[in-house]
């Protein structure tokens, strides 16, 4: 079973990652997480304008290591190997994308993470994954 976990660095994603890591164990007929972090770039695109898109793309990279750091030690200490993967887009959309792309058989995510105004305003990242995935989605509380 392929499992895709998106993580934000977020108590609730390791949770979440807990969760994936328990349910993969109890299955016993093998499979794989990856970790998945987005970061939206919509408010940077001006920034690369004046610093570069190379800036940019490293500051992201740079965020989104500070973001899986905590769940690449959960999956290396449960003696799963860590694949942490980094898009750049709009959150939801980009999960969704991700997972349909590869082949996810589940998508497991956590039901709040860091959240921000816009997402109070607009719903949360779960609510929007699990309304537009076509992959089989589970939200952990």
């Amino acid at each position: 079973m392929k499992l895709l976990v998106p993580v934000d660095g977020s108590e609730n994603a390791l949770r979440a990652l807990r969760y994936a890591i328990d349910l993969l164990q109890k299955l016993r007929a093998g499979g794989t997480i990856t970790l998945l972090n987005v970061h939206d770039d919509t408010a940077l695109r001006h920034a690369s304008r004046y610093v570069g898109r190379q800036a940019v793309d490293d500051y992201l990279a740079d965020l989104s290591k500070a973001d899986t750091a905590d769940a690449v030690e959960l999956l290396g200490a449960a003696g799963l190997p860590v694949d942490a993967q980094h898009r750049v887009g709009p959150v939801a959309e980009e999960i969704v994308r991700f997972a349909s792309e590869f082949g996810y058989d589940l998508i497991v995510l956590g039901a709040k993470g860091r959240s921000s105004l816009r997402d109070l305003l607009v719903g949360s990242v779960a609510h929007k994954v699990s309304n537009i995935a076509s992959t089989a989605v589970l939200i952990v509380r």
